[in-house]
């Protein structure tokens, strides 16, 4: 099983779940730390002397330039099954290492891009995933401050799933009797009331007052939903 030895003197694992985090900014640094802290493999990548010094001795780490796909090939950066490019203001860099990695054939490439142009080249050049963290965020704070939603995660296609306060004409009465589906589009997938484990719904859950419910449908019709008084 391949590994490569860190500036940790650690050794990675690259063919059991291993991650490749380039760049070890704001970003990809609390990232590294977190999928660290969940039992994966991580081995960073940062060019900046300061920024290597900074998190030495805290995460597995290398100074290199992935811009350079023989340093990237030196790394073994081709064994790790999942690579996140976590470099976004320096466009040209994160488009240089992308490409490398994707002509290396990592199976996974996950890319950070600061606007939606820098996302479609990103896509263009073959990143599996791009992910624009301020604009999600963005997103994500605009409905939760505009009305009833507690959290909001919208996946493709607008398929989003919320958590929300019940609209007062849910009170009282059961899914079965409110065909919340038939009537708005939604789905609610489950009921979570005070000092109560949380509860798949079906068509004899009844809602209360105190109830938080997990809502599933398209954004709009969501948004509409939880609109209602």
């Amino acid at each position: 099983m391949d590994t490569r030895l860190t500036s940790r003197g650690s050794r990675i694992d690259t063919g059991e779940g291993g991650v490749l985090v380039i760049g070890m900014g704001r970003f990809g640094s609390r990232l590294a730390l977190r999928v660290e802290s969940l039992g994966r493999d991580v081995l960073a990548v940062e060019k900046d002397p300061d920024l290597v010094r900074r998190w030495s001795g805290r995460i597995p780490l290398v100074e290199a330039d992935a811009t350079d796909p023989d340093a990237l090939e030196q790394l073994g950066a081709q064994d790790f099954p999942v690579s996140v490019v976590g470099v976004g203001t320096a466009i040209e860099a994160s488009v240089l290492i992308t490409s490398n990695l994707v002509d290396l054939g990592t199976t996974q490439v996950w890319a950070k891009a600061i606007s939606t142009e820098h996302a479609r080249i990103l896509q263009r050049i073959g990143a599996h995933h791009v992910v624009l963290p301020e604009a999600d965020a963005a997103e994500r704070v605009a409905h939760l401050v505009s009305g009833k939603l507690l959290d909001y995660i919208e996946f493709e296609d607008g398929f989003t799933i919320v958590k929300m306060r019940p609209p007062k004409e849910t009170i009282g009465f059961t899914l079965g009797k409110l065909e919340l589906r038939r009537k708005y589009g939604v789905t609610v997938i489950g009921v979570k009331s005070p000092g109560v484990e949380f509860e798949y719904a079906n068509d004899h859950t009844r809602i209360s007052s105190e109830d938080l419910l997990i809502v599933s449908g398209d954004s709009t019709l969501l948004d509409r939903f939880a609109s209602r008084p």
